[in-house]
């Protein structure tokens, strides 16, 4: 990532090419994750890095939902950014739209937490607080069982995201859980 390129600079990026609220906050939740994810597992020093992956991964996914993680990549290089960026928000459509494997332990953790958000934040809006600070497990587990609910949630991307990752589903539940309550705050005002 080049010297210049700021968290700033990934947002206006981000507001390019995505406009609706429903993205543009998905996005903002999955920084946050990520920004925690990156304390909680010993990577304080990479945090900014982290949230920027995370706040850019489905860059391209409004525009171009048929080529998403491919023109991503093709905006990022005109753009003159990091190839481990590019790498690392692409990875997260390993197996699906493209065969960038997550590596790092950050793409792993990319790769489970996406769908997981979503699914876990459709869950909050039913509940009278529609806020994950009184969610447990077994109320996500409940839903995750049910295919009809929240049904473009993938269960299978976040079981196969908790393996890459060596975690048990409820852990990897239970994590992103805490996780989306460090940064509630943001994306729920956004």
């Amino acid at each position: 990532m080049a010297e210049t390129f700021t968290r700033e600079d990934a947002w206006a990026l981000l507001c390019e090419f995505n406009k609706e609220h429903f993205h543009l906050q998905h996005a903002l939740t999955v920084e946050g994750v990520m920004r925690y994810f990156a304390k909680e597992l010993g990577y304080a020093e990479e945090v900014d890095f982290w949230g920027i992956v995370g706040l850019l991964h489905d860059l391209d996914f409004e525009q171009f939902p048929d080529e998403h993680c491919i023109k991503s990549q093709e905006i990022m290089r005109e753009r003159g950014m990091e190839e481990r960026l590019i790498h690392a928000t692409a990875s997260h459509g390993y197996g699906l739209t493209v065969d960038i494997k997550p590596e790092h332990e950050m793409e792993k953790v990319l790769f489970a937490v996406d769908e997981l958000t979503g699914l876990i934040g459709a869950v909050t809006l039913m509940r009278p607080s529609k806020s994950v600070s009184d969610l447990e497990l077994k109320s996500v587990k409940k839903k995750f069982k049910d295919k009809k609910f929240a049904a473009g949630c993938s269960r299978e991307v976040i079981t196969q995201g908790a393996q890459l990752l060596g975690w048990e589903l409820d852990t990897l539940i239970e994590r992103t859980i805490l996780a989306m309550r460090s940064c509630e705050e943001v994306y729920k005002e956004f």
